[in-house]
């Protein structure tokens, strides 16, 4: 089978494809060929070895990917070869046309669910679903403002707060990427580039302020986010690149909290509640993954330097 490996830890040029053997599962695990692989920004981080925790070289990249089982271990049951799942893990990697799971990170894929919709799914729909409802708390009438929503996380969170009758505002850097947004279900959509954004989200709020806001940048946005609050607003921390200045008093005077979010330090009985919401909200058709661009395996450098490059709409995933 054809797999990318990553035998010294550098930029996208260490990704290369090659011919691997094809793995046999264990008892208590499947081997899933891969019709998508998701791209997250972590698997960029490890890739260049900055990330906290790094994986022994050389090793084959990749959390998310949908497909179909083709092997199955002597113990597994419930689940049949043949049948189409999404992956929220895998053992061996899922840039491959063929990656090792455990049972824990298989679940069905309906059939009015694409292969690359489902590749969206693992990392981004879980943190979507853990900022808001884990970490976040939102219930039906709050105001959530998604920071950056045109991403797969966001896409995400748009669609899961709207199914759940929150009242959207979010931000995005493009025309084509905040038309989106609104299809999806925002209530409004500002330019993040605009310098009046503040008083715009003010506004739009009738001075109130925001319940919840979902932070993909806190380095960049994190002080201009707190005044925003409304009285025990929740600011929820998904992504942050480096420093950033507040004024404390902005919590203060809104009794309001910054909550952090990562996804690999949160409970396992957490997540697995998560994705089984995610299954139920595939099922009833209120979340339909947002795809952005499309490379094929062998592109996966290409891949890796889309998601540095930024501006995605949507997931970006590798195809086989």
């Amino acid at each position: 089978m054809k797999a990318i490996t990553v035998r010294s830890f550098g930029g996208p040029e260490v990704l290369v494809l090659d011919d691997m053997p094809l793995p046999e599962p264990a008892t208590s695990q499947a081997r899933v060929r891969i019709h998508a692989a998701g791209v997250n920004p972590v698997e960029t981080y490890i890739r260049s070895g900055s990330y906290a925790r790094l994986p022994e070289l050389p090793y084959t990249p990749g959390f998310d990917g949908a497909g179909v089982i083709e092997a199955l271990g002597a113990d597994v049951e419930g689940w049949q070869i043949g049948q189409r799942v999404w992956l929220s893990g895998s053992i061996t990697g899922t840039y491959a046309e063929q990656a090792i799971c455990d049972i824990s990170h298989l679940h069905p894929l309906p059939e009015g669910i694409s292969y690359q919709q489902g590749a969206a799914l693992g990392i981004p729909a879980t943190t979507a679903h853990l900022a808001l409802f884990h970490r976040g708390v939102a219930h039906a009438g709050e105001t959530v403002l998604i920071r950056g929503a045109t991403g797969s996380v966001g896409t995400t969170a748009v669609q899961l707060a709207k199914a759940a009758k929150l009242r959207v505002l979010a931000t995005g850097g493009t025309p084509e990427g905040r038309e989106m947004v609104h299809a999806l279900g925002a209530d409004v959509v500002f330019d993040h580039a605009d310098p009046s954004l503040p008083s715009a989200i003010l506004d739009a709020t009738e001075g109130h302020g925001v319940n919840l806001i979902v932070e993909m940048l806190a380095n960049i946005n994190l002080g201009s986010d707190l005044p925003l609050l409304s009285t025990d607003g929740r600011v929820i921390v998904v992504g942050s690149c480096g420093m950033v200045e507040i004024l404390p008093r902005d919590l203060m005077t809104h009794n309001a909290d910054i909550r952090g979010l990562m996804l690999f330090s949160t409970p396992s009985a957490v997540v697995l509640e998560a994705r089984a919401a995610i299954n139920l909200s595939l099922e009833d058709g209120s979340l339909k993954p947002v795809v952005g661009k499309e490379f094929a395996l062998a592109e996966a450098g290409a891949a890796h330097q889309a998601i540095s490059d930024g501006g995605a709409k949507g997931k970006i995933v590798l195809v086989s």
